[in-house]
């Protein structure tokens, strides 16, 4: 019985085979074939693929884009950012809204954030380096550590008086830099 089915077998896919290629013997043809060799592994290209961070790139665009002096220091923001925790859109959001953008700022303060700017009182720096890591790091310390990260919740202490404008604004700015 197993010889019968194996002929039946042969007989089934041989008709297919010439059915498909016009050759009897379950679609052997004549046609040539060609081999290569693998390539070494030392001619290969490794997937080593450097990107910048999109968070950079994002913030460069929009500081470009309202031509604010802080374009340079984009990649300071994002590492201070980082650095303390914060998301990397507020710096820049806030910056926006107290002085569009540095452009509004106090004269010689490198000031863009009304950072203890009250009344008659002036906070300088000495330049938007010092500026953005002093910033950071208290938004970091005396907000983000007692539960404000949200521009709602922020504004509760940086700008108490305001009305939720401020609010509004950062985090259209914050949109914006997504």
């Amino acid at each position: 019985m197993t010889p019968l089915i194996i002929f039946l077998c042969i007989v089934y896919l041989s008709y297919f085979s010439y059915k498909n290629t016009g050759n009897l013997f379950l679609g052997s043809n004549n046609q040539s074939a060609s081999f290569a060799a693998l390539p070494a592994t030392e001619n290969l290209v490794t997937d080593q693929i450097s990107s910048r961070d999109s968070r950079v790139e994002n913030l460069k665009a929009f500081l470009a884009k309202y031509k604010s002096p802080l374009e340079p220091f984009s990649n300071h923001i994002v590492e201070s950012s980082e650095k303390y925790g914060l998301d990397s859109r507020l710096l820049p959001a806030i910056a926006m809204q107290e002085s569009n953008l540095c452009k509004k700022a106090p004269k010689n303060t490198y000031n863009c954030w009304g950072f203890g700017i009250y009344g008659k009182k002036v906070t300088s720096f000495s330049g938007y380096e010092e500026a953005i890591e002093t910033v950071s790091k208290t938004l970091a310390k005396n907000y983000k550590d007692i539960g404000l990260v949200t521009p709602e919740q922020i504004m509760t202490k940086y700008t108490p008086s305001n009305n939720g404008d401020w609010a509004f604004s950062v985090n259209h700015f914050m949109d914006q830099l997504q």
